[in-house]
């Protein structure tokens, strides 16, 4: 059975820092891209940022480069979002997502084939 289970969310003031962990298993994390994806409320998905586990390969949405950095411990199946500098239109729901597929081939908020519950992160300004 898949699971990816998402934590480090919380509630931290503008211009402070959090790191989100997924926990994956279930599956061949190796072969695997994973992405993190928010949600505010009202808003539609909003992909943040996409690993693509093979090759190591990054990829972030246009509004997080510079400011989060995702990476992987394969050996720990865990990947991570390091998030700095937040801001309060961060506020969201974050879930991470799993594709077999390459994260250049994906659409992150629609196409990934496994999907985690998601963690709540809420700055405060």
């Amino acid at each position: 059975e898949v699971q990816l289970q998402a934590s480090g969310g919380g509630l931290v003031q503008a211009g402070g820092s959090l790191r989100l962990s997924c926990a994956a298993s279930g599956f061949t994390f190796d072969d695997y891209a994973i992405a993190w994806v928010r949600q505010a409320p009202g808003k539609e998905r909003e992909g943040v940022s996409c690993i693509t586990n093979s090759d190591g390969s990054t990829y972030y949405g246009d509004y997080m480069k510079g400011r989060f950095t995702i990476s992987s411990d394969n050996a720990k199946n865990t990947v991570y979002l390091q998030m700095n500098s937040l801001q309060p239109e961060d506020t969201a729901v974050y879930y991470c997502a799993a594709d077999p597929s390459p994260c250049l081939m994906l659409d992150w908020e629609s196409d990934m084939d496994y999907w985690g519950k998601g963690t709540q992160v809420t700055v405060s300004s």
